[in-house]
């Protein structure tokens, strides 16, 4: 049995997670050098401090958006549409104004959410309207601009 095609591929792999590792190992080397530098920083101004205890803070997903970011672009898009628009058109603008991989499904599924749940808000807000077309499981919601 020749598994020359595979050892190659599985070769290439490995040789290209390594450097991956390595590079986020470096990453890591950096991080500790900058932190050690800020710890002494910090004690030139306290010396009775210490910076170790400082609970670390979470980082923000790579899909959070900042406040207001989505709105800005929901409204924006639909004051430059001249049709109304769906939930679902609308959050294919959000997302690829903030550059998200619209063909991840569950990603998809959480921008529609909060896009849908902006859009509610600013109807209660008389910002939007919507209309709802097609029939049973076809039905949804077009949105544009309250005039």
């Amino acid at each position: 049995m020749n598994d020359t095609f595979a050892i190659s591929a599985l070769g290439r792999k490995r040789a290209e997670l390594s450097g991956e590792l390595e590079r986020h190992e470096s990453a890591a080397r950096q991080l500790r050098i900058d932190l050690d530098a800020l710890d002494q920083t910090i004690r030139l101004f306290d010396p009775d401090s210490d910076p170790t205890k400082i609970t670390s803070k979470g980082l923000r997903p790579p899909h959070a958006a900042y406040g207001g970011e989505v709105a800005r672009v929901v409204l924006g898009t639909l004051r430059q549409s001249k049709t109304p628009l769906t939930t679902t058109q609308l959050t294919m603008h959000v997302m690829a104004d903030r550059r998200l991989d619209t063909s991840d499904r569950a990603l998809v599924l959480l921008v529609s959410k909060r896009v849908g749940a902006g859009l509610r808000h600013y109807r209660k807000k008389g910002l939007v309207r919507s209309s709802v077309t097609g029939a049973g499981s076809r039905k949804h919601a077009k949105w544009e601009i309250a005039t």
